[in-house]
């Protein structure tokens, strides 16, 4: 077996990376929108808002050590764009590693909608519709509230977003915060989760563009029709849209206001040094004339 595995190993690391991260989020969409589909579908009775919080934060757990080792474990197309602003990512690699995460989506939503199959379908009547008492299309994806606009709705996202990208990057800066390795995962569960609990009711807090085209893309083939995509005043949109600018917001307010005033390391302080130097050497040689010799302090 071990033999067989082996020739089965890829050494291309952006195939990796790809891989990592279309697995990362089937894990995250697979509990997630599965805590939907068994609150749905029983009515409450077995779980409640609570549980899909909770769902969507331990997926969101799971998801990061899955593939962190890999690719690093964004997961959200609107966290590989704020770390190619940041110059931490390549953007060569950006529309790989969207195009993976919504497959990674699209493949966990079809999952949920395979094992939930009798009971949607029970549930709904035999009828798969966006909106009405009986709808299930909010198992897989986010629609606004009755009452919200939909410019309420983006900057519901865009508050959401950037208050997501802002705890990521703190948890992530070892100068900020030196947490155990094992721990971040957690507490990137833990922000999912209080984003859930607070900023939830309005649309669903979607917060990311692959968690929600890629079960919406499924729903549209699966029998749920272009109400998926009409539904909201046209909705759709909104949740790939504004959490991209909430994340480049949440970004930036996170480097303007605690990482630029970091005191520099010592390497930092080396490397300064090292520029500083050459810089000053080469203005010196530029003083010196052609074919003459730099003359030496006495």
């Amino acid at each position: 077996m071990e033999r067989l595995l082996n020739k089965c190993r890829i050494r291309n690391q952006l195939v990796r990376e790809c891989m990592a991260e279309c697995l990362g989020v089937y894990v995250l969409i697979l509990f997630g929108c599965g805590s939907v589909a068994q609150v749905t579908t029983t009515q409450d009775k077995k779980g409640q808002y609570l549980s899909i919080n909770l769902g969507f934060a331990l997926g969101a757990t799971f998801g990061v050590f899955v593939s962190r080792g890999v690719s690093g474990a964004h997961l959200n197309p609107a966290v590989s764009l704020s770390l190619c602003f940041l110059g931490r990512h390549p953007w060569l690699k950006l529309p790989f590693y969207i195009f993976f995460q919504v497959l990674g989506a699209f493949l966990a939503a079809a999952t949920v909608g395979l094992q939930y199959y009798d009971a949607i379908r029970l549930y709904s009547g035999g009828e798969l519709t966006v909106s009405g008492p009986a709808a299930t299309a909010g198992i897989f994806s986010t629609y606004p509230a009755d009452y919200l606009s939909v410019w309420g709705g983006v900057m519901d996202q865009v508050i959401g977003t950037a208050a997501l990208l802002l705890c990521v990057l703190a948890l992530g800066d070892q100068r900020n915060c030196c947490l155990p390795d094992g721990l971040q995962p957690v507490l990137v569960g833990a922000v999912v989760l209080v984003i859930g609990v607070s900023m939830g009711s309005n649309s669903g807090y979607a917060i990311n563009p692959a968690r929600d085209f890629g079960p919406r893309l499924f729903t549209y083939i699966a029998g749920w029709g272009a109400d998926v995509f009409e539904a909201g005043g046209g909705w759709w949109w909104v949740p790939i849209v504004a959490p991209c600018v909430g994340a480049l917001l949440g970004t930036l307010i996170y480097e303007l206001m605690i990482e630029v005033h970091h005191p520099p390391t010592p390497s930092e302080l080396q490397t300064s040094c090292q520029e500083a130097g050459e810089s000053k050497t080469g203005l010196d040689l530029e003083e010196v004339e052609p074919g003459c010799k730099k003359p030496t302090p006495c």
